[in-house]
């Protein structure tokens, strides 16, 4: 995301005598002046915002630049680009640590089964992102059960097969049209009876608007009784991604998020933005289609992914 932040701050690497409208000289030092630094922060709030980041989220980031940064002194030829893309790059990481989440160590430690309710909206990639988890836990010789809980769509009880084929990993099915609370009930009584360590259940894609969907998927909630909720978005969906988290997390409450698509997401604002939306953390990203292509989150990573 940097290299487009550069491009619309116009950081280039100015030496600080040539950039007389940002710095003071005192005592042999240059010193960055808060009234010049505004139009810089200015140029800064229209870039994150064209990289969809959400508005609390640069008001924080901007606060933390102006911490930094102002009566900041530079020495003689020092580079004025280099110093903002520094502090900027420190907020950005402040930012993407203050919510962290081990996701495998909550597993291993949990009482059996550990039962995850996975939620979103359709095209995400949330059946997709269920069978990466299956494949990561199966890596860490934890059984687990898929429960085909999106019985709106023929479809999406197919493609969760599938991957329960390719895995070799139990999927509880019931026929399109079925009540979803009753396959997570069934897929957990499995995992009791076979002694599987979690329950990963899909859930319907929806609108978080649409509230009788909604509905249903609290029933689910109050049938499964699941111990983590995470949400699945999608990183190239913006501010859409920002509001889902955030409906979903008032309907039946979030724990944490898997990003998709991070691969594809040039800006890195959907990163930024929705763990500090509803203040839960990324557990994974996904980089790809195959099933390795999926990894835990670190806010370093991120950080030196958006400044590349």
């Amino acid at each position: 995301m940097f290299n487009f932040l550069k491009e619309k701050l116009g950081l280039v690497k100015k030496e600080a005598s040539g950039d007389k409208e940002l710095i003071v000289e005192q005592g042999g030092f240059w010193t960055i002046k808060e009234s010049k630094l505004e139009d810089v922060l200015w140029n800064l709030e229209v870039s994150l915002m064209e990289a969809d980041v959400a508005v609390e989220v640069i008001a924080e980031i901007k606060s933390a630049l102006k911490s930094e940064l102002i009566g900041k002194k530079l020495a003689w030829g020092a580079n004025i680009g280099e110093a903002v893309e520094g502090a900027l790059r420190k907020s950005v990481t402040g930012l993407l640590s203050q919510q962290s989440f081990d996701f495998d160590k909550y597993v291993l430690d949990h009482a059996k089964p550990v039962v995850i309710m996975f939620v979103g909206v359709n095209g995400t990639g949330k059946t997709t992102a269920i069978a990466k988890v299956a494949h990561r836990l199966k890596g860490l010789k934890i059984g687990s059960v898929l429960a085909a809980g999106d019985t709106f769509r023929a479809g999406a009880i197919e493609q969760l097969s599938l991957h329960g084929d390719k895995l070799g990993i139990k999927v509880v099915k019931h026929q399109a049209g079925s009540d979803p609370a009753a396959v997570a009930y069934d897929a957990i009584e499995h995992a009791k009876a076979r002694l599987r360590d979690v329950v990963l259940i899909d859930t319907a894609g929806r609108m978080q608007t649409n509230a009788n969907l909604m509905d249903e998927l609290k029933k689910v909630k109050r049938v499964a009784e699941p111990h983590l909720i995470i949400f699945v978005g999608d990183s190239l969906a913006g501010n859409d991604a920002i509001e889902q988290a955030k409906a979903f997390d008032a309907a039946v409450g979030i724990d944490a998020v898997i990003l998709t698509k991070i691969d594809a997401d040039s800006k890195g604002g959907a990163a930024l933005s929705i763990a500090h939306a509803i203040k839960k953390p990324i557990a994974f990203v996904s980089t790809g289609q195959e099933y390795e292509q999926f990894q835990k989150f670190e806010a370093e990573w991120m950080a030196k992914r958006i400044f590349e």
